[in-house]
C-alpha cells in the first residue's frame, strides 16, 4: 500500500512543484508589424514604429485592459502616419490575432511562457518577482528599440517608390 501511495504522490508532487517555479521573460523582440506590412510601398516603414511600441506592449503582457489600452495607442499611431483606413484594420487585426490564449510569437505576453504552470498565462498582471525581471530587462529592450528606429527609419522614401527593406 505504501509503494501505490508514494506512486500516486509522486506525480502530484512534481506537478505542484513545477507550478510553483517562476516564469522567466524572453529577451525583449520586434518584427515590426507581425505578419503584415510596415508602411507604404513609398515609404516603407512609415507606422513600423507604431507596431514596435506594440510589441513591447504585448511582449511584458499584463491585465486585459492594458492589452486594450495597448490596442487603442497602436491604433491612433498608426492613424496619426497614414489615417483611419490603415489604423482600424491594424486594430481589428491585433485585437483578433493579439489574444493571449494564442499559441504564436505575438499573442500578447510573448515574453512569457505560453504555460504558467499547468495553465495558459493569459491576462496575468506581473507579480513583483516579474516586474522585478521586466525593469531588469527594459534597457535592453529600449535598444532594440532604438536600434530598430535606425535600421528601419520611419520617414526614408525608397527610390522610385520600389520595396523597402521590410
Amino acid at each position: 500500500m505504501c509503494a501505490l501511495g508514494f506512486i500516486i504522490s509522486l506525480p502530484i508532487a512534481l506537478l505542484i512543484a513545477s507550478t510553483s517555479q517562476a516564469n522567466e521573460l524572453k529577451p525583449f523582440t520586434t518584427d515590426g508589424c507581425s505578419l503584415w506590412i510596415d508602411g507604404t510601398p513609398e515609404k516603407p516603414n512609415l507606422w513600423r514604429h507604431c507596431c514596435v511600441a506594440h510589441d513591447l506592449d504585448y511582449w511584458k503582457g499584463g491585465s486585459e485592459e492594458a492589452r486594450k489600452e495597448s490596442d487603442e495607442r497602436i491604433q491612433a499611431c498608426v492613424k496619426a502616419a497614414q489615417g483611419p483606413g490603415m489604423a482600424n484594420y491594424i486594430y481589428n487585426n491585433v485585437r483578433w490575432g493579439g489574444s493571449p490564449y494564442w499559441m504564436n510569437h505575438y499573442r500578447w505576453g510573448y515574453g512569457w511562457d505560453y504555460f504558467d504552470g499547468l495553465w495558459p498565462r493569459g491576462y496575468k498582471v506581473p507579480t513583483a518577482e516579474e516586474q522585478a525581471q521586466i525593469d531588469q530587462a527594459m534597457p535592453a529592450a529600449l535598444q532594440v528599440i532604438a536600434d530598430d528606429a535606425i535600421k528601419h527609419p520611419a520617414n526614408v522614401a525608397t527610390e522610385k517608390g520600389g520595396a523597402g527593406d521590410n
